[in-house]
């Protein structure tokens, strides 16, 4: 089995998953963006083929964190997410390794899943989210570039600059949250459990569905 270089990118928690805002009390709002990197990191370091995850990240908090989860903290260069997604995987990864990039909102994320997204990686490959707009995940193997264009439309943006796009029954790598009707989706789909251990906490949800 190839072994993957996993690289996450994370805001700091006050500036993170502004389109959420409202989904729960503002004071928690931190703790809510915090759980999602939490169980997104703990579901790709539990992927046999992930043999390390990298977070960019100038969070000291979510340094911390996922440190203890078992990750790689580098410092966000700065210039934005297409910017510290290029750092993690062909700086600091380095371009011998095979290299896949993720969202960090992805709480309903199965590790079955993303080995079987990253077992279907022939060259430079993506991921669409769940409205097939957005981008979950950017693949490339050794030598590639990742050549990152998240952003708005990043799905046909990857599809046009040549990538191929990974399709499968994927559900929890494909929904990544930023609305609060995306946070019911995953409790449906099975949300990790510090996620839920939150909203559960609010009173926004008396239990969550067992992953599947």
């Amino acid at each position: 089995m190839r072994k993957w270089t996993a690289v996450i990118p994370v805001k700091r928690l006050g500036l993170a998953k502004t389109r959420l805002r409202g989904a729960v009390p503002a004071d928690r709002h931190p703790e809510l963006a915090l759980a999602m990197v939490r169980d997104t990191a703990a579901a790709v370091l539990a992927a046999p083929a992930v043999a390390e995850l990298i977070v960019v990240t100038d969070d000291p908090v979510v340094a911390s964190a996922v440190r203890t989860l078992g990750a790689r903290v580098t410092p966000d260069p700065g210039g934005g997410l297409n910017a510290a997604l290029r750092s993690g995987a062909d700086d600091v990864a380095g371009l011998g390794a095979y290299r896949a990039v993720l969202a960090g909102d992805l709480p309903a994320l199965r590790p079955d899943h993303l080995d079987e997204a990253l077992g279907r990686v022939t060259g430079r490959s993506f991921v669409p989210d769940a409205d097939g707009t957005g981008t979950v995940l950017l693949a490339v193997p050794p030598g590639d570039r990742l050549r990152p264009l998240f952003g708005p439309g990043s799905a046909q943006a990857h599809a046009t600059s040549g990538a191929a796009p990974l399709t499968g029954d994927w559900p929890g790598l494909r929904q990544d949250v930023d609305t609060a009707a995306d946070l019911d989706t995953v409790l449906a789909l099975g949300a990790g459990r510090r996620t839920c251990a939150l909203l559960r906490d609010l009173g926004l949800t008396t239990q969550c569905a067992p992953a599947a």
